[in-house]
């Protein structure tokens, strides 16, 4: 198991977003996360990469415990997310973000070898790689935060609503981008409001409700699911 979360609990002050979640993510897999607004979807996130300390249970990453560990420790383990709102550097360059998600490396051969694998991934990001990249579209800034994150060599992509914001054209295509990523080998594990994206190209997933994982199922499977359909697909 590469990601495991035990009953894990998250509370902003006296609120509690999580109330103890458990989830699993394989090696190889593309895990989809979904609700609505206000479910624990981003809480997950912030838990999983550290970026916000949990109250309790455990967080264990290719058979370590990672609880305590700060975010930029689990980068160098592996475990890197793209967050929600993109969270770019609107000062720097397309180049220079890309750089800084490469900040924990040394192999400057490899890095050399993610750049052009970026660059393959998302063409506009090279036409655009000394453009600041506060200046660049959403959709843009959407690609650059997702190979600002490959740049880690992640053995866990994050991906918190990767197509918020976006219009449905640009969602397709970086939906479609996070297949072929999946596809070279690289987990993934997607929270996103778009169900019928995520669900369709998700091995497995689970669906949160106000903290509390509701149901999971293959990617499939949830799509076909009546009540499923109902809240997040608008079909009865």
């Amino acid at each position: 198991m590469l990601l495991q979360l035990e009953d894990v609990v998250l509370t902003y002050g006296k609120i509690e977003a999580l109330h103890g979640l458990s989830i699993e993510v394989e090696e190889g897999e593309v895990v989809a996360l979904i609700g609505a607004n206000g479910a624990g979807k981003t809480s997950t996130m912030r838990a999983v990469s550290g970026v916000r300390g949990i109250h309790s249970g455990r967080i264990i990453f290719q058979g370590e415990d990672v609880t305590r560990l700060r975010a930029d420790q689990r980068v160098r383990k592996g475990l890197c997310l793209a967050p929600e709102g993109r969270g770019i550097f609107p000062g720097m360059t397309v180049v220079e973000n890309l750089e800084m998600g490469a900040y924990t490396r040394r192999d400057k051969a490899e890095i050399a070898k993610d750049f052009e694998r970026v660059f393959g991934l998302f063409p506009r990001l090279e036409e655009r790689k000394k453009q600041i990249a506060g200046t660049m579209s959403g959709g843009e800034q959407q690609m650059l935060a997702i190979g600002r994150a490959l740049m880690a060599r992640p053995k866990l992509l994050c991906l918190d609503e990767p197509s918020m914001g976006l219009a449905p054209m640009l969602i397709q295509q970086i939906f479609s981008i996070i297949s072929e990523i999946a596809e070279q080998g690289t987990t993934i594990l997607v929270v996103e409001q778009n169900a019928k994206q995520a669900l369709s190209r998700a091995d497995r997933a689970y669906v949160l409700e106000t903290g509390n994982i509701v149901k999971t199922g293959t990617g499939a499977d949830l799509l076909d699911d009546p009540s499923i359909r109902e809240a997040y697909l608008g079909v009865a």
